[in-house]
Order: C-alpha cells, then structure tokens, then sequence
C-alpha cells in the first residue's frame, strides 16, 4: 500500500462506517465489476483497505441486529442511487451554507477571514447541518476568538511549554498530506493548566495555517513512552482542552492516534471519554505495536518510510527544540502576515 494515491473521496466516505463492523453485513462493490459482495462482521481495516486502497465501493452498511422488513430501515450507510441525488445533495448543502452566512448577519475584520464558505461548512457539519446550531456554534467560537486571540499567539509566550518536546509539529505528513502533531504526554514539563492549552492553541492554529489546499483536518499521534498519573494533565484541564476542540475546532481532527497506552491510562481514560461527542470519539484509536489490525490501521494513514520508530515505522524522531523554535519564529511571521497584523 505504501506510496500508492489515496482517493480522498472514498477515504472521507469510509470514515462513516460503524467503529466495529462486527454486527454489520458490509456490501461492497468492485469499481470495475457488477457484481456486488456481502461480507458480513469484518473488521473495519479491512473494510478501509478495500474502498482507500483497492478501488471497492460501499453500497450499504446494515444492522444485522434487525429483521425482516426492518432491515432496510437499519441501513447504517447507503450509496446514492445516481449522480443526480448526489448534484441535489450537493446543491442542498450549498444553500446551507448560503442560509447561515445571511443568519450571521455582516461580518468584518479577522471574522470575515475566518468565515469562509469551507469553514461554515465545518460548522454545519459538525452539527449535522442543524442551521440554528450552528449559527450558535459558530456565534460561540467568534466570540471565543474575539476575547482568546488565538492567532495573537506567538511562540516566545508558549515556547517554554515546549522545551521537552511534548506536543511539535511533525516533519513529515500523512498519506493525504494532512499537518500531523506529535504528542509525548510523558514528557510533561509544566504544572501550568493555561500555558498546556495555549500552547496546544498554538500549535493547532499553526497546524492548520500548513494545511493543503482542500483539505480541511489534520493527524495526532500520541507516544505514551513514559506517561504516569504523575506525568498526566488535571482532568479539568483535558476537559478544557477537549471543550476547546470540539467547540472552536470542529472537524480538524482526521484521527486521533493514542499509541500503546498502558494499562493505566484506562482509569483516566475513563473519566475523559466521557466529555468527548461521539464524532471526535469515532475518529480516536487505541493502536498496539503487537497486534495485526493496529499496525494495518497505521498504514492507512501513514507511510512506514516517514513514521518514526516510536509508533512503528522505521523513521528517528529526533526533536531539536532550538531548531524547532528557529521554524516556529518563522512561522509567526507567516501567521501575522495572513491575519494582517503588525508583529
């Protein structure tokens, strides 16, 4: 699968499945052929292996939980039926768009930057096109903005957040060429709540200034070499970080990787997942270096070749925070000059 193109297409469709499969009867249909195929309680790698990389379409998702007639009714997920549903679909959806840009009313200054039509789009959505909802969600984040200034943020403030390199921008990107973040919870350097999030306020708005033209999200990866309950942030402060994310961020996130987490994390994963929605949810994944499915899962989103040692590929993943900081003094140039300030 390594240095094959990923159709992002598909790869966005995928992503909508169950997380488990077991359960579900998946149909599938070759690009090339007419014959369509069943596979019933396979696990999802499998399934994305299929559509990303082996040109496989879905025609639908069901429940095998429901009988009979119901069965139609429990499709988790069905392919339209031509291209003209998906224009009308698509139309539809512009006009969402269209409908929460006027219920904003004038915008000016760093909104109207902000507000573009894919980002309106994010907000929609992440609300499931809920045009109430996400006129006040959107409402929530400019008004966050206006009095957090996250794009004022300049790496001398956070920079010492930094130093151990827990959380840095990566040096390489994933299949799709999304901006991924590294975090290394284990090197905990700071007892500060405030300066944990800004930093991570930082690095997210400088990840997703690096984004790609037409993409939308990016990757974390999360290294548990090392994390104790001694080493781990307050739950207020995840708390407040995941409140930050879903609210002011919404789909950034492409997955969520939480590399071999021990056994201990699960008490504090226990308490966590509990302020996550379940779209987030859905994008995280426990992956293991020992088992079969986890190392797959990471091929689809990563080449071996680029992905350090740490989470099972066969680069060094060395961070220099001197270097790092020479990048990041260039990049707020970089974030000034595309927020129109004065530095």
């Amino acid at each position: 699968m390594d240095g094959k193109t990923v159709d992002l297409e598909k790869y966005e469709q995928i992503i909508d499945l169950p997380s488990k499969t077991q359960g579900y009867t998946v149909v599938l249909l070759p690009i090339r052929g007419e014959r369509s195929s069943a596979i019933q309680g396979v696990d999802e790698v499998f399934i994305w292996d299929l559509v990303v990389f082996r040109n496989f379409e879905i025609l639908e998702v069901i429940d095998n939980s429901l009988k009979g007639s119901q069965r139609s009714t429990g499709t988790m997920f069905r392919r339209k039926s031509s291209h003209t549903n998906q224009a009308d679909d698509s139309a539809s959806r512009d006009a969402k768009v269209s409908e929460l840009r006027v219920a904003l009313g004038p915008l000016s200054g760093r909104s109207l930057k902000l507000c573009t039509d894919v980002c309106l789009r994010r907000y929609l959505e992440a609300r499931n096109w809920n045009l109430d909802k996400a006129k006040k969600m959107l409402e929530e984040t400019l008004k966050w903005r206006s009095n957090y200034k996250p794009e004022e943020i300049r790496w001398h403030e956070v920079a010492h957040e930094s130093e151990t390199g827990k959380v840095f921008k990566a040096n390489f990107r994933d299949r799709l060429g999304r901006t991924v973040l590294i975090m290394r919870p284990g090197k905990q350097n700071t007892s500060s709540p405030e300066g944990n999030i800004r930093q991570l306020v930082y690095l997210m708005e400088n990840a997703i200034l690096n984004l790609p033209e037409g993409q939308k999200q990016m990757s974390w990866l999360i290294d548990f070499n090392g994390w104790s309950l001694n080493t781990s942030i307050p739950i207020k402060t995840a708390r407040d970080i995941i409140y930050i994310l879903q609210n002011h961020y919404p789909e950034r996130l492409a997955i969520v990787v939480l590399y071999s987490p021990p056994r201990l994390f699960e008490a504090f994963w226990k308490v966590v997942k509990y302020f996550i929605d379940s779209k987030t949810f859905e994008k995280i994944k426990f992956v293991y270096p020992n088992n079969k499915d986890s190392v797959e899962l990471m091929k689809t989103f990563f080449d071996t070749e680029n992905l350090p040692s740490e989470f099972g590929g066969k680069a060094t993943l060395n961070y220099d925070h001197e270097e790092f900081s020479k990048l990041m003094a260039q990049e707020d140039v970089k974030t000034a000059k595309f927020w129109g300030l004065t530095r």
